[in-house]
């Protein structure tokens, strides 16, 4: 489309005009998904959306009307969904920015479409206010899934537009949204089969976090272009011939690594762009003679491609069997090409590529009448009750909610066979609680494998579970530590509140039984005497202590007797004795408030130099930053303290979504006198001076001292620890250079981790 018509210097001579262009393109792209009859529904909606947004420009200076049409496309071109999502996604703003209410909608458009743009609009504001604001809209956000999906893959799709159009936006707002993108939208696209459109938002997610990077990434990819293309056909040949060969009607094609996941194993490993090994994949998409036997084609395609390429055992993904969560289904293998490089081959029939690509609605689509209830449909409930409990705390379950969205998946069996998804790292209390929160309520121990095994073994897939429960067990809060899933941790999280509750009645009811045995009246004079004397902070301690039998109440009587001169108050667990007095307490001195000393759009300088020069400034220890590394700063108005973080620290990326407006840029300038203490971990091959050598490396780096260093063997193979005082990145990265030069030595990396 031309929009040389509608646009002079960037400026768009006829609003209406360029509307209606880009509503045809819209038309036009929908005509898969949508029947005629349709068409006056879209075009209602989008009459509708033209006028309530009418003279509204974006920060782009395009008409807003841009924005909504665009998401509509994306809905129904890449997401495949039909004409109410259509209409609703050409709305979804009308409500919060016009005068239009939900009750016009409705009139207008019917109880549906209102209901999803009532669902649309509640979430709107999910990441503008207080962090603990934002996770709570989050919940609600999230509540509306189990009751119209199509909520929240509008909702992707507006975040996809609005990732595409960041440019326009200034750099603290770009850091915000490409924060709270890669740490809540990315992992739910991918959670619901999006994963065209996860992989998307992660690469600009990237592309405005570290744009150097991706830059970078993005011109190795381009250079090795038509390298890679003569390395597909070369790949992909002789498998054409050997298809035909049997008949099979397929599609084949190449496709590059995405520069979010070749960035992530370059993080992952510590290995530079050369070394991703697998920066390509073949897709083989057939049409099956029949669905029953789409299975059995999968392996026989699998088969005759294994006989032209030697496959990697330890990478056949089989998702056919069983599919994942989020319904996606294929087979994927990695086997060695001709040219001695490792290349993944995904199989997959037209059905399967299409649940693949346009993921919950595909999946939706192929769903049967009759057909049994789907992984996806499993979690989405599962995900309905965290939301619904009203105890839960929302960080809290935001933070579950997100570690069940990046979890990898293993399955695992009941002793009757009957067969259980859990994210990767699961323990076998975990299991139990997904059986039932009774079953985990009681389990002692487990049976894996017909092995006994603790609360806190860890499952693989495959394994078979039976959980030892007993009617004498009583939960503990260690067990919080000993499981990974969030229905797991919530159950645990109630048991305690309400043994907890169940305790302090108790306690409650003996302490009134035994004043009235005494023939005191409960009060809160006679509870001030009481708390103090038996050492507790208040009168909930108080009761759960007598609930649980560790104050016995005994000398209940000497106590109320008792007259003291000093009274003790105990306050967030520090004591301050205080005579009693009739004269008025002072007043607290007043806190000075502090002043934000930060321009946010001027960036921290992280100087060399004493302490006096840089007292507003710290080095965050959850990853230890150095000079050189890439990093952003937090600091909230009332603070005096700018807290440095790595760009990529997940501490970081967490506050760049929930705190974004609180991020302020960070630089370092040249450290020649500070040093600042790094931690490297290393393992190899053992031989005999291997200990000797790493030394002799580290002492002639004349930039680098040593303050711990710890080497262990077994069966052959040494593991280390270093921690070094450095200056910069650039002595760090010369000296892992040179460590991993020595004959025996087959990994260094450097660790967030520093010992106390």
């Amino acid at each position: 489309m031309s929009s040389s018509k509608s646009i002079v210097k960037d400026k768009i001579v006829d609003e209406d005009a360029y509307a209606e262009e880009l509503y045809n393109d819209l038309i036009s792209s929908c005509s898969k998904h949508v029947k005629v009859k349709d068409i006056k529904l879209i075009r209602k909606a989008f009459d509708l959306a033209k006028e309530s947004h009418k003279g509204v420009k974006r920060k782009s200076g395009e008409p807003y009307i841009v924005h909504p049409i665009a998401v509509a496309k994306i809905v129904t071109s890449e997401i495949g969904l039909g004409a109410v999502s259509i209409a609703c996604a050409l709305l979804h703003d009308v409500v919060e920015d016009t005068e239009y209410t939900l009750e016009d909608i409705d009139h207008l458009f019917g109880e549906k479409i209102a209901s999803i743009i009532d669902g649309l609009t509640k979430i709107s504001g999910v990441f503008d206010k207080h962090s603990s604001l934002q996770a709570e809209n989050f919940r609600k956000m999230l509540l509306t899934l189990s009751d119209d999906v199509r909520v929240i893959l509008i909702k992707l799709a507006d975040r996809l537009h609005n990732m595409r159009t960041l440019d326009s936006m200034p750099p603290n707002k770009q850091l915000k949204i490409a924060g709270e993108t890669t740490y809540l939208y990315a992992p739910l696209a991918h959670r619901l089969g999006l994963y065209a459109i996860k992989s998307e938002l992660e690469d600009l997610s990237l592309k405005y976090r570290h744009p150097k990077v991706f830059d970078e990434i993005l011109n190795k990819i381009k250079d090795n272009e038509k390298k890679r293309q003569q390395e597909i056909n070369r790949f992909s040949l002789p498998i054409i011939e050997k298809l035909e060969k049997h008949n099979i009607e397929f599609d084949i094609s190449g496709r590059p690594k995405s520069i979010f996941s070749i960035w992530n194993k370059m993080q992952s490993k510590n290995i530079p762009f050369e070394e991703v090994y697998d920066l390509m994949a073949i897709r083989i998409v057939f049409t099956p003679v029949s669905r029953e036997v789409e299975k059995a084609q999968c392996w026989q395609i699998y088969s005759l491609i294994t006989d032209i390429y030697t496959p990697k055992p330890d990478r056949i993904r089989d998702w056919i069997s069983s599919p994942k969560a989020n319904g996606y289904e294929a087979l994927h293998t990695t086997v060695m090409g001709p040219n001695g490089k490792w290349v993944e081959v995904q199989i997959r029939s037209q059905r399967m590529d299409e649940i693949a690509e346009r993921g919950f609605a595909a999946h939706w689509k192929y769903k049967g009448e009759n057909s049994s209830e789907s992984e996806l449909d499993k979690w989405i409930k599962k995900i309905r009750l965290m939301l619904e409990n009203p105890n839960s705390d929302a960080l809290e379950f935001l933070d579950e909610f997100k570690m069940n969205l990046f979890s990898a998946e293993i399955m695992v069996f009941t002793p009757k066979g009957d067969l259980k998804t859990l994210p990767k790292n699961s323990t076998t209390l975990d299991f139990a609680y997904e059986i039932h929160s009774e079953i985990g309520n009681k389990a002692i121990g487990a049976k894996v494998n017909h092995k006994l095994v603790p609360l806190n073994h860890i499952l693989r897939s495959g394994d078979q579970v039976e959980i030892i429960t007993s009617n004498k067990q009583k939960i503990q809060k260690e067990w919080l530590s000993h499981v990974k899933t969030a229905k797991a941790k919530t159950s645990i999280t109630d048991a305690i509140k309400a043994e907890t509750k169940d305790r302090i009645q108790k306690g409650k009811s003996i302490l009134e039984t035994k004043l009235k045995n005494l023939k005191v009246h409960p009060s809160g004079r006679v509870l001030r005497k009481i708390i103090p004397a038996y050492e507790v902070v208040n009168k909930d301690e108080l009761y759960s202590k007598i609930g649980s039998g560790i104050i016995k109440l005994d000398d209940l009587k000497k106590i109320l007797k008792k007259n003291t001169k000093n009274k003790i108050i105990r306050y967030w667990g520090l004591q301050i004795a205080k005579t009693t007095s009739s004269s008025k307490p002072k007043k607290e001195p007043q806190i000075p408030k502090k002043t934000d000393k930060f321009n946010y759009k001027d960036p921290v300088i992280i100087r060399d130099g004493s302490d006096e020069e840089n007292y507003n400034v710290k080095i965050s220890q959850c990853c230890n930053p150095i000079p050189g590394d890439e990093v952003i700063g937090y600091k909230k108005p009332e603070s005096d303290t700018v807290f440095i973080h790595k760009a990529k620290c997940p501490t970081a990326i967490k506050l760049m979504s929930s705190e974004g407006n609180y991020i302020v840029p960070a630089r370092w300038t040249s450290q020649k006198y500070l040093s600042s203490l790094a931690k490297l971990t290393l393992n190899g091959i053992d031989r005999i001076g291997i200990a000797s050598d790493i030394t002799s490396v580290i002492s002639n780096e004349l930039t680098v001292n040593i303050r711990k260093i710890f080497i262990e063997t077994h069966d052959g193979i040494f593991e280390g620890e270093l921690e070094l005082y450095v200056h910069n990145v650039t002595d760090l990265n010369n000296l892992i250079m040179n460590i991993s030069k020595l004959k025996g030595v087959n990994s260094v990396k450097r660790s967030e981790e520093i010992s106390k």
